[in-house]
């Protein structure tokens, strides 16, 4: 029967999905790139850097990789970067990639999958292929992480180079050269073979120790021995900035003395501080065996009596050469830098390093005992205002720098971020409490880093441990359920942070209408108002909201990060009146008016709060010397 043309299309349209669709399969993802195995690389690449461009910002490379025959090939560009704790390779920056062999094209292709691997097949009787490539680094703070001006440079090899897939990255030699501005001095943890002018060639090395060997190099440029095997390496922005006190470099030597007493051993043969001191140059920490990359203000030196600053960054990468380098999670270490790292250690990794830099930084006299008490308990009372413990256990937040990749946030206190760092410091803090507790004084965290982390002097190479391995640790010291504290600590979610390690070191948490140390010196700093104690916001010197504390008063109030602050209580903003208005709003009944801005809209925001100021202070408990007094004690 055939059907009238409204009923065919009725037909049509009530017809099963199923029999108009097309369903596609999916088909398995091909492996095309070798795993790494360890065995020998035939040949030693040779890589030559051009560092001179310092007004463009444009590392050119001249890179030669010997191959043994003929057939496919693949090389790989760094991407999980040790001590990055996630995919950081700056891939997008490679341009004008030409191959060549014999002085003939080589064509390539980029892996579908996998885009920081390049396929190219090796002609029949070449010997090595001829790369030429530039690293165009960023020119502004939105392209990324500025590494070079006018005054200075930070190479990190990773940036610049590419190697042979299929091979441990400990298995493939290299020799590097690199041309700096003429004038300008260098430092790493390499040493010179040779040098042509403003040409350095450095002794040939393996590929995972070049990528662990950054340089910095600046026109203005200091370098001092703080012992036979540790130099602080120096560049600054102007040469006035590099006007350091004898004593200023006294505290620098005893970090590096009670660096030594602590954990009994050095595992490096030399180790290199590569300091910035800059207003332009990007921020970084970050940790090598041999050597460490950090930024501070120019006036790390200049304006040492005004507050401690970012001094805590030398101590925390210093350590992270015993615990990190060292002693390795391993799931961290990995054969490549293709290869994913596994970071649900990082509360070690991180969080007892972030422990061992304050307590070095106290022992050494870089930070005061006031200020590191002043700034654990800003630690402590920050990581209370981290609401996002409700849901997300410590451990997850070990998957952040993968998640998240630093990026900014809306709402950290609900999201939270990379809270092992601090989180894991004050398990560690009260790990010492346990240990003195459970033995009477005899045992504390000064063994547990001997036993853990001494292992033979010298001994600049890896050695890997998993939960297990520290808890058996610990138990060496003070038999205890201590698998049970830690996963009750990392893996469960907890209302608080863990502020056990106070009471038990002899002191408490207490807040007062008074800033601490800590935040004064930030607020002094930056023009910043720290109010996350007490209404549970921060603002900048020009009153935009940098943060919220998840249901805090200003959090009901509707207020959000990226609004503007324009006036309080109808008079214009400033951090002296936002503050009066708090203060003087104590105990009222009365809202606290502010006009903000988002966008291009204006509206009153009523701050229903009368709690006043409030800032977290550490207070002592009892008399003569407790646990945390002598744990923050130099050694003598």
């Amino acid at each position: 029967m055939r059907l009238a043309p409204a009923l065919a299309i009725a037909a049509f349209l009530i017809a099963p999905a199923s029999a108009q669709n097309s369903k596609p399969t999916g088909q398995p993802i091909a492996e095309t790139i070798p795993a790494a195995q360890d065995i020998a690389y035939p040949g030693t690449m040779r890589l030559m850097v051009d560092a001179t461009d310092i007004n463009q910002n444009i590392f050119r490379i001249r890179q030669v990789i010997p191959v043994a025959s003929a057939g496919p090939m693949t090389l790989l560009y760094p991407e999980w970067l040790p001590g990055n704790h996630g995919p950081r390779g700056q891939v997008d920056k490679l341009t004008g990639l030409k191959i060549s062999a014999g002085g003939k094209p080589v064509p390539w292709r980029r892996d579908p999958v996998d885009v920081f691997a390049f396929h190219l097949e090796v002609p029949q009787g070449a010997r090595e292929l001829d790369l030429e490539f530039q690293f165009v680094s960023a020119t502004e703070e939105g392209q990324g992480r500025i590494v070079a001006t006018p005054s200075m440079l930070n190479l990190q090899w990773p940036s610049v180079s590419l190697y042979p897939a299929g091979y441990y990255v400990r298995n493939i030699s290299v020799q590097a050269s690199v041309t700096y501005p003429a004038g300008w001095q260098a430092a790493t943890a390499l040493r010179p073979a040779s040098t042509s002018g403003a040409t350095i060639t450095y002794e040939t090395t393996d590929y995972d120790t070049l990528v662990d060997s950054p340089v910095f190099a600046g026109r203005n440029f200091k370098s001092v021995a703080l012992t036979p095997k540790v130099r602080l390496n120096m560049v600054a922005d102007e040469a006035g900035d590099l006007a350091y006190t004898n004593a200023q470099l006294d505290a620098h030597k005893r970090l590096v003395k009670e660096a030594r007493a602590l954990f009994g051993t050095e595992h490096y043969d030399r180790y290199e501080f590569l300091l910035a001191l800059t207003d332009q140059l990007g921020g970084i920490g970050l940790e090598h065996h041999r050597s460490s990359e950090n930024s501070v203000d120019r006036e790390y030196f200049t304006g040492w009596d005004k507050g401690p600053g970012r001094r805590n960054i030398l101590p925390h990468e210093l350590v992270h050469s015993w615990n990190g380098k060292y002693r390795r999670p391993q799931g961290i270490w990995t054969p490549d830098f293709r290869t994913p790292m596994q970071d649900s250690l990082l509360w070690v990794y991180e969080g007892q390093t972030q422990f061992w830099g304050y307590v070095l930084g106290a022992r050494s006299g870089l930070y005061s005992k006031e200020q590191t008490l002043d700034a654990i308990a800003a630690i402590a009372a920050g990581l209370d205002q981290r609401k996002g413990r409700e849901w997300r256990p410590l451990e997850d937040t070990t998957y952040d720098p993968i998640i998240s990749a630093r990026r900014p946030k809306p709402w950290t206190s609900w999201q939270r971020s990379e809270d092992y760092y601090n989180e894991g410091l004050l398990i560690w803090l009260e790990a010492d409490g346990l240990l003195r507790e459970l033995t009477r004084g005899r045992r504390s965290m000064n063994d547990f880093a001997k036993v853990f982390f001494g292992g033979r002097d010298g001994d600049w190479g890896v050695s890997t441990y998993d939960f297990d391995a520290v808890t058996a640790a610990l138990n060496s010291l003070a038999p205890y359920d201590w698998a049970g504290f830690l996963r009750s600590r990392v893996s469960q979610t907890n209302g608080e942070a863990p502020k056990g390690g106070f009471a038990k070191g002899g002191y408490r948490l207490v807040y007062t209408d008074q800033p601490n140390s800590t935040v004064k010196h930030g607020e002094d700093r930056t023009g910043a108002v720290d109010l996350s104690f007490g209404p549970g916001l921060n603002l900048s010197k020009s009153g935009e909201v940098t943060a919220i504390v998840w249901d805090s008063p200003a959090f009901n109030a509707g207020l959000a990060a990226g609004m503007n602050i324009v006036a309080v209580n109808g008079t214009a903003y400033s951090a002296e009146r936002i503050k009066a208005a708090i203060s003087d709003n104590k105990g009222r009944k009365s809202p606290i008016v502010l006009l903000v801005r988002s966008g291009d809209k204006f509206r009153n925001i009523e701050l229903q709060y009368s709690g006043g100021l409030v800032y977290p202070h550490l207070q002592k408990i009892g008399e003569g010397e407790s646990g945390i007094d002598l744990l923050l004690k130099a050694s003598g």
